[in-house]
């Protein structure tokens, strides 16, 4: 189960850098092409704004999982015991992220909401990824206070 998990973390980190890969060439294709007078794609730039929370999303529960993320090991060190309460806070924060986020893709196709800009799509899609993500963050916090190990390079 655990090779799984890892695979699952591991797939949507490599989405999260497909998708911010993918949107660089894209931004620089389309100033290239404005500049030696071919046009511009005016979709590029709302894609880019969608894809930019999209892959810190997906790329966060990989983060914690490799313990990445940011944090202050200064006074993780002066004060031990704040690491169970962070991961307790986290845990708790998620869950509740979790929880919204499926009730708020629910109202919102529930309401058939719809995005109109250069590229129209249902609403619901924008939360998709909040209630998955916090989920997985959910359950590396829960791990942690297991006493689960950090994954380390190489592992």
């Amino acid at each position: 189960m655990t090779l799984l998990y890892d695979r699952v973390l591991q797939g949507l980190a490599a989405c999260a850098a497909v998708l911010l890969g993918a949107s660089a060439l894209a931004i620089t294709l389309d100033v290239v092409g404005r500049n030696v007078g071919l046009g511009t794609v005016p979709w590029i730039l709302e894609v880019s704004e969608y894809v930019l929370p999209l892959a810190t999303f997906l790329v966060a529960p990989w983060l914690l999982r490799r313990n990445e993320h940011v944090r202050l090991d200064v006074l993780l060190r002066a004060w031990p015991w704040l690491n169970h309460v962070t991961n307790v806070i986290g845990l708790a924060v998620c869950a509740v992220l979790v929880l919204y986020g499926v009730r708020t893709i629910l109202n919102s196709a529930q309401q058939g909401a719809m995005v109109f800009k250069s590229v129209v799509f249902p609403e619901w899609w924008l939360y998709a990824p909040v209630p998955l993500c916090f989920g997985l963050l959910a359950v590396e916090f829960a791990r942690r206070l297991m006493g689960a190990p950090a994954q380390l390079e190489g592992r």
